[in-house]
């Protein structure tokens, strides 16, 4: 009895291979297969972290738009005014031109002119869309919500735009991390890239804490505008992933040149 099943299942098999249809559907989980597989952890853990932080963005702009945060929030300024001095002024206006369209430009302009001309092409593209998608959000965020300006004390600054989310939070965290994430690829000592990435992430809180300071943000402003700039660059770090890995197997010769260096 068994020998028969065996022998029903031996001669089914090879028909159901020869059907067209199950031709089909055999070739079609065989590409997305290897595409899921192509795109790898990265575009995964990416798009996750991009849709928790939206998640979270969207959270905290619906409390602090019903007024959840406001006590904290001028309780934090009210507290920096007090504990002002001319020194900290003068180094606060310094850092907080890091996050200014004007130098922030100036890196990406430069930043990708380099990735460029080392045949980086893609890693170029990524840094620009990154950029120009990000801008473009954060002025589609300020007229969503039309939040004013802190007016605790006098600013140390001048501003145009509306308060939420911080624009210069936001273009920090996009930026500084999208060059940082792309250098590492590009450097083979594990420390170097640590390292890298704990300064791009130091110089966003500098400048995140010069908003504050200067009175021109409030602190919630400030974390609305980190959230949603890292999970739009994680978005975009993870696109080029995916991008990558799916090429390494059906177009290696595009990707040949932007392959991350082997670490050691």
């Amino acid at each position: 009895m068994t020998r028969r099943k065996d022998s029903t299942e031996a001669g089914t098999g090879p028909r159901l291979r020869g059907d067209p249809a199950f031709k089909a559907l055999d070739a079609l989980f065989d590409r997305a297969g290897s595409f899921l597989g192509a795109l790898g952890i990265f575009l995964v853990a990416g798009v996750v972290v991009a849709a928790t932080g939206t998640w979270v963005f969207s959270e905290l702009a619906e409390y602090v738009m019903a007024g959840g945060t406001q006590v904290f929030d001028e309780a934090v300024l009210g507290w920096v005014s007090t504990h002002q001095t001319p020194v900290i002024n003068e180094a606060m206006l310094e850092i907080t031109a890091l996050g200014t369209t004007t130098v922030v430009m100036m890196i990406v302009g430069v930043a990708a002119l380099f990735l460029t001309l080392t045949r980086h092409k893609y890693s170029a593209l990524l840094l620009l869309v990154a950029t120009g998608g990000g801008s473009l959000l954060d002025l589609i965020l300020k007229l969503r919500f039309d939040r004013p300006r802190p007016h605790i004390f006098s600013w140390g600054t001048q501003v145009f735009s509306s308060s939420f989310p911080s624009g210069h939070a936001m273009s920090a965290a996009i930026v500084y991390s999208t060059v940082a994430y792309l250098a590492t690829r590009l450097q083979r000592r594990r420390w170097a890239r640590w390292l890298t990435m704990l300064f791009a992430a130091f110089v966003i809180l500098l400048i995140c804490t010069s908003r504050v300071y200067l009175g021109v943000h409030y602190p919630s402003d400030v974390v609305a505008g980190v959230v949603i700039g890292f999970s739009w660059a994680a978005f975009c770090m993870a696109t080029l992933e995916g991008i990558q890995r799916f090429s390494e197997r059906h177009a290696p010769e595009l990707v040949k040149d932007e392959m991350p260096a082997r670490v050691s």
